[in-house]
């Protein structure tokens, strides 16, 4: 089995796009992409709009070699949109890839509204029936039934996890943020050896409580005795606290856990969280966005200069 990370927020894109490839089956999960369209009162800097289009390049590659595609759910960083904007992946650059692919989902019944008109549309441009895959098993691949996202109360989102089986198990568990002992339990008892999961959003400090975060720094001490390897990124990585969170519990725990970036063996790059520092380190004309969306202004000069900047 081959793993590889190729989207999540320790790479510099909000996403948790992942190419698991076995003998019988090339899987690519949550082919989505999105940088936050602000963060601290500013639009995404244009290293990051570089960044994030080597990874859409990326993903469309692997859209054309994959046997099935798995969507956890129908967020805007986890899938192609309709109503893309300049930093999301848009549907346009996939008609007409790829027709076989195989795009494993939740139930349509387990969508939220904006979830259901978003698979509509994937179902419409792509001109292909999605397969409802919850609590299902085909061969290599077995599905989760529907799991709560995050921690708040009354969401009406859920997600899939998806547990992929061949020389090892490799399970992708999706904005499950670690927050709810159940889902935790569910990947344990799937015997894995690698795990990408969610972890928790610390950038919302507002929004989450002391009690959910210890919450999941003990759920994710449980899973890591469990596994051989611990990858947690997306929410938590949106953050510097996020990352010291993440050292502090491998410094805690006897197992490896590490984020995206470790994993794959690359610097990590938390462009989100850095943002401010981006735009101080490399100053951005006030008409860059605009010029941008228009097709009329390029990256290749912030990627040569943050190149320089961070090296």
């Amino acid at each position: 089995m081959n793993i590889e990370i190729i989207g999540t927020e320790s790479l510099g894109v909000r996403s948790m796009c992942c190419f698991i490839e076995t003998k019988n089956r090339k899987v690519l999960f949550d082919p989505g992409i999105a940088l936050g369209y602000t963060r601290y009162g500013l639009l995404p800097h244009p290293y990051q709009v570089a960044v994030d289009e080597r990874i859409q390049k990326k993903i469309i590659k692997k859209w054309s070699e994959a046997t099935d595609i798995v969507i956890s759910h129908f967020h805007g960083d986890h899938i192609p949109l309709v109503d893309a904007n300049p930093y999301q992946l848009d549907f346009k650059k996939l008609i007409g890839i790829n027709p076989d692919v195989r795009i494993w989902t939740k139930a349509l019944s387990h969508l939220s509204l904006t979830e259901i008109k978003r698979a509509e549309s994937l179902s419409f441009i792509l001109e292909k029936d999605l397969i409802e895959a919850e609590g299902k098993k085909d061969k290599a691949l077995t599905f989760s039934n529907q799991v709560p996202h995050g921690g708040k109360k009354n969401n009406p989102v859920t997600v899939m996890m998806t547990r992929v089986e061949e020389d090892r198990v490799f399970v992708h568990a999706s904005d499950i943020q670690l927050f709810n002992n159940e889902t935790v339990f569910k990947i344990i008892e799937w015997e894995p050896d690698i795990v990408f999961v969610d972890g928790p959003p610390l950038y919302l400090s507002d929004r989450i409580s002391k009690k959910q975060i210890d919450k999941a720094r003990s759920n994710a001490i449980q899973l890591s005795k469990e596994v051989d390897v611990l990858i947690i990124d997306h929410h938590l990585m949106r953050s510097t606290e996020g990352e010291t969170w993440l050292e502090c519990l491998n410094s805690n725990t006897r197992k490896k856990i590490i984020c995206g970036a470790d994993f794959m063996g690359k610097s990590r790059k938390l462009l989100e969280a850095r943002r401010r520092s981006l735009y101080k380190d490399m100053p951005v004309a006030e008409n860059w966005h605009e010029m941008y969306s228009e097709g009329k202004a390029k990256t290749d000069y912030y990627l040569k200069l943050a190149g320089e900047i961070y090296k």
